[in-house]
């Protein structure tokens, strides 16, 4: 049995937009972020800045709405002036740790001291991230930055540590 070209077009032209509705309405992301500060590029992981912003621990949900946690719930001015180092905390690709320098109450400078670089693609993924990281971290004086969509794990990690190193300025 011979079909007709016209039904056959039909057809062509209904599965054609079938797959563009599936295409374009696939989410890629559930986690909504904000992008950072624009960052030249250099081989320098670390920042330095002293403004003072209260802080919370909070994250973005998918729905777009903020969870907070008491963790960092204190003002980031009850620092104690000094040099502290996080835990280092494990992510799927290898350890993340942060040290930062405390400077009349504020983070004055943030120092990743580990972190994953076993490959190319590692070392890719945090040359852009850790630098994103540290000036998000100097701008909001606690743990409470944005996610670097591509860096889940190491921004995972990162914020787990800085979190620790500031407990650690706290006591």
């Amino acid at each position: 049995m011979k079909t007709s070209p016209l039904l056959r077009i039909g057809y062509a032209a209904l599965a054609t937009i079938s797959g563009l509705v599936l295409l374009f309405g696939y989410r890629t992301s559930h986690v909504v972020t904000t992008p950072a500060q624009a960052l030249p590029a250099s081989s320098s992981l670390s920042s330095s800045s002293s403004s003072s912003v209260p802080s919370d621990t909070s994250t973005t949900a998918s729905d777009g709405t903020d969870s907070s946690s008491e963790a960092g719930a204190s003002s980031s001015s009850a620092l104690q002036d000094g040099t502290y180092t996080g835990d280092a905390a494990s992510t799927r690709y290898g350890p993340v740790q942060v040290q930062i320098s405390v400077s009349g109450g504020s983070i004055a400078s943030v120092d990743v001291i580990d972190y994953p670089d076993s490959n190319h693609r590692d070392q890719q993924i945090n040359s852009r991230a850790i630098p994103l990281l540290v000036s998000e971290t100097t701008a909001s004086q606690s743990s409470s930055i944005d996610l670097v969509s591509g860096a889940t794990y190491t921004s995972r990690g990162y914020v787990e540590s800085l979190q620790s190193a500031i407990d650690q300025a706290r006591a």
